[in-house]
């Protein structure tokens, strides 16, 4: 199960996504739906085709759009984090044959498409949870256990 939480740019950034499906694709998409259903037979008829398609695809992301909408928590920064690892927190860390891996702990629905943001119900963002810098955390994985060491910890304001 995933934790519902979100930054508030990962928020903004799916409500925005919301609206633009809403208010700006999904009517287009229609117009092009109405006018190759007018052309007649739907069964050969390859704008149509696509075009339905593609507002089915659109209608189900609205759906999971506003259910995660209602159910996230947007997740503040507050000045108490500062020197520890908690969510929205960009974190350095470094194991012992000096691999540096830099990325943000965020919600699962602000991962895709980022190859650095890594979720909080991760087992490399549990195990970095309220450690400071210069501590060490033991990442329990299907390939073993990995010591990381925390380089750095910063927040976005």
């Amino acid at each position: 199960m995933k934790t519902p939480l979100i930054t508030r740019q990962g928020y903004d950034d799916l409500q925005k996504e919301h609206d633009e499906l809403w208010r700006f694709e999904r009517p287009e998409v229609t117009k092009k739906v109405t006018w190759a259903a007018s052309l007649g037979d739907r069964s050969e008829n390859a704008d149509y085709q696509y075009n339905k398609k593609r507002l089915r695809e659109i209608d189900r992301r609205v759906r999971y759009l506003r259910r995660c909408l209602d159910n996230l928590k947007v997740v503040e920064y507050h000045p108490d984090q500062e020197g520890k690892v908690f969510f929205g927190a960009w974190v350095e860390v470094e194991n012992d044959d000096s691999k540096t891996l830099k990325f943000r702990i965020v919600g699962y629905d602000e991962i895709f498409n980022r190859n650095d943001y890594i979720s909080i119900d991760s087992p490399m963002a549990r195990a970095l949870l309220k450690k400071e810098v210069g501590d060490e955390a033991e990442v329990r994985t299907d390939a073993g256990t990995i010591t990381w060491y925390i380089n750095s910890i910063t927040y976005e304001k």
